[in-house]
């Protein structure tokens, strides 16, 4: 099986569980609920070293990860449908694709609530002001409403990337001088 095929199992398993999710929850009105626990699961996701490697790694057995994730979905006040859902995951080994879950359910999410990510790397973190002009300069040019994924990578010395659907807009300060060093070289 190559990466790509295994890639795509993946999103495919996810997918199945992400609609199935968001049809329960959005039938019994817990959208915002549900946009929340995404959040959370996502944060969860990137600041645990642990939960990443629970939900990869094989040692674990479906017991061990059954308990685990009942725990977290119990201290994170999971609704039902998505602690339900996690558990079931783990109960069929395939908490793996909890990322893609995640990313999934908070796709589906925007395209209901008529939103469009923009996921924003800046040198410094951006003030609030600083973050609503970003969001209504971009929902000026999509005409969608925008909700921005932010993260701070100082390697950019100043400026940011915006990155929203196929467009980047890349404005660091690292970006400008790779390119004034490439034109350096052709010229020397």
């Amino acid at each position: 099986m190559t990466v790509a095929n295994s890639v795509s199992m993946s999103q495919s398993i996810a997918g199945r569980y992400a609609q199935a999710v968001f049809d329960i929850v959005k039938e019994d009105g817990g959208l915002d609920d549900l946009s929340r626990q995404t959040d959370d699961l996502n944060a969860a996701l990137d600041d645990s070293e642990d939960l990443r490697d629970l939900i990869s790694s094989p040692i674990y057995t479906r017991d061990q990860q059954l308990r685990a994730i009942s725990a977290l979905a119990g201290k994170m006040g999971l609704s039902q449908t998505l602690a339900n859902t996690l558990k079931l995951m783990a109960q069929n080994r395939r908490l793996f694709v909890l990322p893609q879950l995640v990313r999934q359910l908070r796709a589906l999410i925007a395209v209901e609530r008529g939103e469009m990510t923009a996921d924003v790397t800046s040198a410094i973190a951006l003030s609030d002001e600083q973050q609503a002009r970003l969001r209504e300069t971009l929902a000026e040019k999509s005409g969608k409403k925008i909700k921005l994924n932010t993260r701070v990578d100082e390697g950019l010395i100043g400026g940011m990337i915006v990155k929203m659907g196929s467009q980047m807009i890349d404005s660091s300060v690292r970006s400008k001088l790779a390119s004034l060093q490439n034109t350096m070289k052709e010229v020397g």
